[in-house]
């Protein structure tokens, strides 16, 4: 909890990273709505309603935002103590080396958390789509896909943050071992926006469990090997 204390007090004192996270995401969301606008336009003048073709457009939408825009937070997480000298230093303190990865982990949950919530609000104000009254449904797959997500970052940060383009490997990395989590978010995404029952999303959530245990033991298990390479 340290680490995560110190991380997330200094983010929200300089804000130089969660405003870039936050300019992204609602860069990317106002590109798609322009991109859309037309079909939009289209779809609403031929059944006055576009809601379901929303209900199509907004699982990708929504997951390019989060996804990329958590890249950013996850390719600076390592990069202050690194570039300063610091890793060393808290390396040092009579703590298991575990603690930095959980502290990492928390502090970009709290991140990505709040841009995921600024990125719902504007992706509904600008297609004027109400996604509120499915929150209780999208809650737990929106957790579980950013909790699977950012403990999966967090240990590549670790691993890529030596590198000289540490930058362009992360994503390659990443991106790969994220299809499983980008695959059942966006499909469970999309179930609940059709108005499907929590019994059908089910299957997903499972998934998307499994593989937050899994790599967040193997995370646990690898750290300490990771930071001392």
């Amino acid at each position: 909890m340290i680490i995560a204390k110190k991380d997330l007090h200094t983010e929200f004192r300089t804000k130089q990273m969660i405003n870039s996270m936050l300019i992204f995401a609602i860069i990317v969301v106002v590109i798609f709505n322009f991109a859309f606008s037309e079909l939009l336009q289209d779809q609403s003048n031929a059944t006055n309603n576009a809601d379901g073709l929303v209900n199509y457009l907004a699982p990708g939408i929504l997951w390019i935002a989060f996804i990329f825009t958590g890249m950013l937070g996850l390719s600076r997480s390592f990069i202050s103590e690194k570039d300063r000298n610091c890793l060393e230093g808290i390396m040092l303190c009579p703590m298991s080396r575990n603690a930095i990865y959980l502290g990492k982990v928390i502090s970009n949950l709290v991140l990505m958390f709040i841009v995921e919530i600024v990125t719902l609000f504007v992706f509904a104000i600008f297609f004027n789509y109400n996604l509120f009254d499915k929150i209780l449904l999208l809650l737990p797959v929106f957790i579980l896909g950013t909790f699977g997500f950012i403990i999966v970052g967090s240990l590549l940060s670790a691993i890529s943050m030596s590198a000289r383009n540490r930058e362009v490997l992360l994503p390659l990395l990443l991106f790969p071992i994220l299809i499983p989590v980008i695959i059942s978010a966006v499909v469970a995404t999309g179930i609940i926006l059709q108005d499907g029952s929590f019994s059908e999303i089910l299957d997903n959530l499972r998934l998307l469990g499994a593989y937050d245990i899994i790599f967040f033991v193997i995370g646990l298990l690898t750290f300490e090997y990771v930071v001392e390479d």
